[in-house]
């Protein structure tokens, strides 16, 4: 099933003793599709597979059966050290959204702000409603 995370109000290149920010999306043990920490927007394609609401697998999927998640990263620097990352939760995914997801030609998408009340990037579980879960037409 595809899946695509969009994230807006991103914090800035410059985050306490970080510069250069930057935000991607965690593939196993890695990160990649870094977007500036400056940019309008960070949108994240990436596949999953479903096997029950809540519930999947992939490259891109962490977690132990029943606490499935997302993995967004944030890094600073040329070498894109990590510094902080956050969690989007599939079991969030309300499950008729998760159903219409799978028909074909629609995908699983995810919205939210990446900037936290301290104006810093945002960490950790992320959960509604400061995540929005939908089905939408795949393009």
């Amino acid at each position: 099933m595809p899946v695509r995370i969009v994230g807006t109000e991103l914090p800035g290149r410059r985050f306490g003793d970080y510069d250069d920010v930057c935000v991607g999306v965690q593939r196993k043990r890695d990160a990649e599709q870094f977007v500036p920490g400056d940019a309008a927007e960070a949108v994240f394609d990436l596949e999953i597979t479903p096997v029950a609401p809540g519930e999947a697998r992939g490259p891109f999927v962490q977690g132990r059966r029943g606490e499935r998640f997302l993995y967004l990263v944030w890094a600073a620097g040329s070498e894109r050290t990590m510094f902080r990352r956050l969690k989007l939760m599939l079991d969030d995914v309300p499950p008729d959204v998760w159903k219409a997801a799978q028909r074909p030609g629609q995908r699983l998408e995810a919205r939210l702000g990446l900037t936290d009340a301290c104006g810093g990037p945002v960490c950790a579980r992320v959960v509604p409603p400061r995540v929005t879960w939908r089905a939408a037409r795949a393009s």
